[in-house]
């Protein structure tokens, strides 16, 4: 029997002897005497073999790394010296007097403590970089974070209940992933993009307080923070209004992060409103450790000569902003035009700027090529409101509002968390959580014609605006909240239309006819019928919460089997072919694809043979 984990041998169990199972971290030959660094979960234990136990130094002398083995040996203090404070168990090591190989292992194909591995390499090996310290740590917290919300949720009152994994395709939000049914031929089923629908008709049915650890499905386009398959934390709760539910799901961080972590989160957190977020960050999920703030001018720019600002200023749907970088004239023009660049991978078709040299000298203090085009009377009033002083810079934004704000938001991320930001104290490190609230209904689709929903179709309108869901779906809010964290939407959540005709007024509007409704959400508007009380919610990105909590960089590192950027797992080789009975019997046939041939060249007469014509 295993006496304890081999990382947590220590002090305590000095003249004891001990048995413990793990795999050879390391060997070391130190002339006759074998050491091995003996690894388990909880980190490693020194154990040292003399050749004066023949037998276990004979088996030492094969040991290699990866080795699964256990031995029993006497707990001693390490000579005086020798101590490793890294370690629990850094103050004594284990001398052997038995040791068994368990199983052996072929030589790894990278060295389990080597920080500069390709993520291709640890992927299709995963089960090898799952022994790394730093995945079993990751994923030793990712369990601890799940274990305190459970704690937390089940002295409320929540009741963990499963939903259906097979469920109804409702492609209204991102790409589903459908399942073919072999019983009933052309049909489908859909992995769940979320348990939405359910934990309301749960709501419906009484259970008052639910929530669920569990995996959702959406066939997207990745990124670092986005995978195919990915794990909530989900809640639903019943009569309760929007700012009851925000405390409890606050306080369920707070207690998670100072348990897990020993970290103090604000106590409130701040609130802001979506459009006061877009007015000063151009993001619904603001990086507040970054000090810089938007400032709108479309008012100042709507007559100066640089038509730039001015057709923006003038448009409806469109804004000018400035970007004041404190010290910023210190920017050299090279960096100027790197962050150019930036920004047009977000649409932006330049980067405006002035370096403001001195302020008492007007104009002439004023550095950039776009100063002689902009009226005295702007340029005083851009200087007045931005608060620039010498020494700054001012960068500009002028396009559609989606342009902008995706474009200087992620300039402004930029420049705070760059060397520049840090060293003239424009980011501010620690945790910044923040509510924002007070989302749209529905964001217009200029493409489609057709408004679509900004959270889902099942956000309770606020209260008063119910009535424009007919004649201004534009202007309507919701009851939504989206809590951020250093600029990462940790948590979304609304209250919820809890009543059929309320309900049917939203789907009209993101036009949804009578007919397609009942087709696709018949069972909710039926289940809204019968008595549902007033309900709303949270969910929470288990991944995203572990991944910002370890400093990884991608919540690839805070899953055990996740999948690449292409949604493929390199350990199993998954997505793969089947075979074509597995085809046949759920009624599938597989589009060939064509393949293209080259036409082979008739032969020619041309006495020049070989020589190519163009």
């Amino acid at each position: 029997m295993r006496t304890c984990y081999t990382g947590k041998v220590c002090r305590d169990h000095l003249d004891q002897t001990v048995t413990l199972f793990g795999w050879v971290h390391r060997r070391r030959d130190h002339g006759g005497v074998i050491f091995i660094d003996l690894r388990d979960r909880e980190g490693l234990a020194q154990v040292v073999f003399d050749p004066d136990n023949a037998p276990a130094f004979a088996i030492a002398e094969d040991l290699r790394n990866e080795f699964c083995i256990r031995i029993t040996g006497l707990v001693r203090l390490r000579p005086e010296g020798t101590s490793n404070g890294d370690l629990a168990s850094g103050e004594i090591e284990v001398l052997c007097r038995e040791v068994e190989v368990l199983n052996a292992s072929i030589t790894p194909p990278f060295q389990l403590d080597d920080d500069n591995l390709s993520e291709t390499t640890r992927l299709t090996h995963r089960v090898l970089d799952l022994r790394r310290v730093p995945m079993q740590q990751n994923l030793m917290l990712r369990y601890r974070v799940s274990i305190e919300v459970r704690k937390f949720l089940d002295q409320l009152g929540f009741v963990d209940i499963e939903t259906p994994m097979l469920t109804k395709s409702t492609p209204e939000g991102a790409r589903d992933y459908l399942v073919p049914s072999r019983v009933h031929a052309g049909e489908f089923f859909a992995l769940p993009q979320s348990p939405q629908l359910f934990k309301q008709m749960l709501m419906v049915s009484g259970f008052d307080r639910y929530y669920q650890i569990v995996k959702c499905f959406r066939d997207e386009d990745l990124r670092a923070d986005r995978q195919p398959e990915f794990t909530q934390i989900d809640c639903e709760t019943s009569f309760l209004n929007e700012l009851q539910i925000r405390e409890i799901f606050e306080e369920m961080i707070r207690h998670v992060f100072k348990v897990v972590q020993n970290v103090e989160l604000a106590n409130p957190f701040p609130i802001m409103t979506y459009g006061e977020a877009m007015r000063l960050y151009g993001s619904d999920k603001p990086d507040l450790r970054v000090k810089l703030e938007f400032t709108d001018l479309s008012d100042i720019m709507q007559d100066v000569d640089f038509n730039v600002f001015a057709q923006a200023a003038r448009s409806e749907g469109s804004r000018v902003v400035a970007l004041r970088v404190p010290m910023g004239g210190q920017i050299s023009r090279s960096e100027i035009d790197a962050y150019t660049k930036f920004v047009s991978i977000y649409g932006a078709k330049g980067l405006a700027w002035i370096k403001v040299n001195e302020v008492a000298k007007g104009r002439d203090g004023l550095q950039s090529p776009i100063v002689k085009n902009i009226h005295d009377a702007a340029l005083t009033a851009m200087i007045k409101r931005t608060g620039a002083k010498d020494g700054d810079i001012l960068f500009f934004g002028a396009d559609r509002n989606k342009v902008v704000n995706d474009a200087m938001g992620a300039l402004r991320v930029k420049i705070g968390h760059s060397e520049f930001g840090k060293t003239h104290e424009l980011f501010q490190a620690g945790w910044r959580p923040l509510w924002v609230t007070d989302f749209p209904m529905f964001e217009y689709d200029e493409e489609s014609g057709r408004y679509s929903a900004a959270h889902h179709p099942f956000t309770s309108p606020q209260d008063g605006h119910e009535d424009l869901l007919e004649s201004d779906p534009g202007k309507a809010l919701s009851k939504a909240y989206d809590m951020v964290l250093n600029g990462w939407e940790i948590g979304g959540g609304s209250v919820r239309i809890h009543k059929e005709s309320v309900q049917t007024k939203v789907f009209r509007a993101l036009k949804i006819d009578d007919e397609e409704a009942r087709l696709k959400f018949g069972f909710l508007l039926d289940a809204l019928q019968y008595g549902a009380p007033p309900h709303g919610g949270i969910a929470f990105g288990l991944d995203r919460i572990v991944t910002m909590m370890t400093g990884a960089d991608s919540i690839r590192d805070v899953i055990a089997f996740p999948k690449t950027q292409r949604a493929q797992c390199l350990l199993t080789q998954a997505p793969s072919a089947v075979d074509e009975k597995q085809l046949r019997e759920l009624h599938i046939r597989l589009r060939q694809t064509e393949v293209k041939t080259e036409a082979k060249a008739e032969p020619k007469s041309n006495p020049q043979a070989g020589q190519q014509t163009g």
